[in-house]
C-alpha cells in the first residue's frame, strides 16, 4: 500500500472508468468516482530511504520496598511520524508529568511498595518496534515479575477511553470515579456512564466497560505475546481534526483545537498516576475474577450466536441457489453472476468450552469469598505472587493459526482488522474463513485454556488456606 496525496490521487481516479462507484466507495473530491478498470495505465517510480539508524527506548526505575521483584511498567512511545503533538507528545507529557510528580515524592522519602519502571518507547511507528524489541529481549524476568503494564498514546478532550485486560474491569472503574472531568465538574466515569446512555439508551447501558485490546500501540508485546495483565487509556471525542499522522498535528493545533489549556493532559496524568500507584502500593493486588468471568461468558455466548447465525445464512444462501431463485429474480436486462453454493456449515460443539467455564465460575465464587483482612502476611506474599500470574494462562506456546508471535487466546488485532480487536481469534476467524475443522479445534482449544484458568484460581485460593 502506498499513500498518496490527493493531488496526486486526482489525476489517476479521473482516469478510471467502469462502473459507477457506490456512495460509500466515494471520496469527497469535486467528480464522479468509477470502479475502474482502466482504461490508463499508472507507472509509479518509488524511491525509499533504507538507512540503519539507532532507536532509543528511555527506561526509569523507581524501586519498591517490600516487593522489588514485582514491576508495574508504564508506557508511551516518543517518536512520530511528523510534530507529533497529539500523537505521541501529548501522552507523553502527561508521562513525564506523572513521572515528575512521583520523582518528586521519591526525593521525599516515598518508596513504593512495588517496583515502577517508566517506559518512553522509539520506532512504534514504523511498527511497535521499541517496545517489542524491549519485551523480547526481557521475555523471561518479564513473565517472572512484570504485574501490569498501563499503556498511553495520544488524547484529545472528551471521553474516557479504556481498554484492558477484563479482570481490571472493577479497578479502572474505581479509578474513573475517583478524578474529576475538567469541562464537566463530574468524575470522569460519571460523565462516560452519561455519554453512554446518551448513545445506546438505559435499557442497554449495563454499566461500566473495558475494551477488548487489539493492536496500534505498545501495549501489543506486553498482552498478545506474552500475557501480562494491560491497559491503554485515553480520552477523546471532541477534538477530532484529520491532523492524524500529518504535519498538521502541530503544537499550535493541539493547543487551539484538541486539548486548549492541556485539561485533558492533566487529567489523564491524574487517571494514569492514581492507577501506577494504586497498583504499586496496595496490600492486595486489585484484580476481579468474577468480572474475567462474566467478560468469558458474554464472549462465549457471543461466538456461538455467531457461529449459529453463521449457518443460518449460509443455508439460506444454498437454498436460493439450488432453488434458482436469484436468477429468477434478477434483471433479465442486466448482467448478472448468481453467488456460488456454499458449503453445509455443520453443527459446532462448544460443550467443551461451557463446561470449562462452569467450573470455572464456581472457583471464581469462591475467590471471591476469600477475606484479605484475615490473611497473615505470608498468605498474603503468596497470594500477590500468583495473581498478577493469571492472566498468562491465556497465552498459547503455539500462537494462533498463522501467525505465532500472536499468543493470548482472547485477544488480538485481526488478520485483516489493523488496529480492531477480534475477540477469540483462533474461533473468530476460523468461521469467518468457513474454516469448521479449524473451529472446531479451536474451541477445543480455548477450553483447555480455560480450563488452565480456573485450575489456576484453585491454586490462588489454596495459597491462602480457604
Amino acid at each position: 500500500v502506498l499513500p498518496v496525496s490527493y493531488h496526486d490521487a486526482e489525476p489517476m481516479l479521473k482516469a478510471l472508468k467502469g462502473q459507477v462507484c457506490p456512495e460509500s466507495w466515494r471520496g469527497a473530491l469535486p467528480f464522479t468516482y468509477y470502479t475502474g478498470p482502466g482504461p490508463a495505465r499508472v507507472r509509479l517510480n518509488l524511491e525509499f530511504n533504507w538507512d540503519i539508524k539507532p532507536a532509543y527506548n528511555i527506561i526509569a526505575t523507581l524501586e519498591g520496598a517490600r516487593y522489588p521483584d514485582q514491576w508495574i511498567i508504564r508506557g508511551n512511545h516518543h517518536d512520530a511520524w511528523v510534530n507529533g503533538a497529539a500523537d505521541p507528545v501529548s501522552g507523553l507529557a502527561s508521562l513525564m508529568e506523572e513521572a515528575r510528580i512521583i520523582g518528586h515524592l521519591a526525593r521525599q522519602g516515598y518508596v513504593p511498595v512495588r517496583t515502577i519502571i517508566y517506559c518512553a518507547w522509539d520506532a512504534e511507528e514504523p511498527g511497535l518496534i521499541g517496545s517489542t524489541e524491549w519485551v523480547e529481549d526481557h521475555k523471561d524476568e518479564l513473565n517472572e515479575k512484570a504485574v501490569l503494564y498501563i499503556n498511553t498514546d495520544g488524547l484529545e478532550r472528551g471521553f474516557l477511553y479504556a481498554a484492558g485486560s477484563h479482570s481490571l474491569t472493577s479497578f479502572m472503574e474505581s479509578v474513573a470515579a475517583s478524578v474529576t472531568d475538567p469541562q464537566t465538574n463530574v468524575s470522569v466515569l460519571e460523565r462516560w456512564n452519561a455519554s453512554q446512555i446518551v448513545r445506546v439508551g438505559r435499557e442497554k447501558f449495563k454499566g461500566f466497560q473495558l475494551g477488548a485490546l487489539g493492536s496500534g500501540s505498545d501495549f501489543t508485546p506486553f498482552i498478545q505475546h506474552l500475557g501480562i495483565s494491560s491497559l491503554n487509556i485515553s480520552f477523546g471525542g471532541e477534538g477530532d481534526g484529520g491532523e492524524y499522522h500529518s504535519i498538521y498535528d502541530s503544537y499550535n493545533h493541539f493547543t487551539r483545537f484538541k486539548d486548549p489549556g492541556f485539561l485533558y493532559c492533566g487529567t489523564l496524568t491524574r487517571i494514569t498516576g492514581h492507577a501506577v500507584l494504586r497498583f504499586a502500593n496496595s496490600d492486595v493486588l486489585p484484580f476481579d475474577f468474577t468480572e474475567m468471568d462474566s467478560t468469558l461468558e458474554s464472549y462465549t455466548k457471543d461466538i456461538m450466536d455467531f457461529a449459529a447465525n453463521k449457518k443460518k445464512e449460509n443455508d439460506e444462501v444454498s437454498y436460493r441457489v439450488r432453488n434458482n431463485l436469484y436468477k429468477i429474480a434478477a434483471d433479465p436486462k442486466k448482467a448478472y453472476h448468481s453467488p456460488k453454493l456454499r458449503k453445509d456449515v455443520p453443527f459446532l460443539n462448544f460443550a467443551p468450552i461451557q463446561n470449562a467455564l462452569s467450573s470455572l465460575g464456581r472457583n471464581a465464587l469462591q475467590w471471591k469469598k476469600i477475606n484479605a483482612d484475615s490473611l497473615t502476611n505470608e498468605q498474603l506474599a503468596a497470594y500477590n505472587r500468583l495473581v498478577f500470574l493469571a492472566e498468562r494462562k491465556f497465552i498459547l506456546p503455539e500462537g494462533l493459526p498463522g501467525r505465532a508471535w500472536y499468543k493470548h487466546a482472547l485477544y488480538a488485532p485481526g488478520v485483516l482488522t489493523g488496529y480492531d480487536v477480534k475477540i477469540m481469534p483462533g474461533i473468530r476467524e476460523a468461521l469467518e474463513n468457513e474454516d469448521w475443522d479449524l473451529a472446531q479445534e479451536q474451541i477445543n482449544v480455548l477450553a483447555g485454556k480455560f480450563v488452565e484458568y480456573s485450575e489456576f484460581l484453585e491454586q490462588i485460593i489454596s495459597s491462602v488456606g480457604e
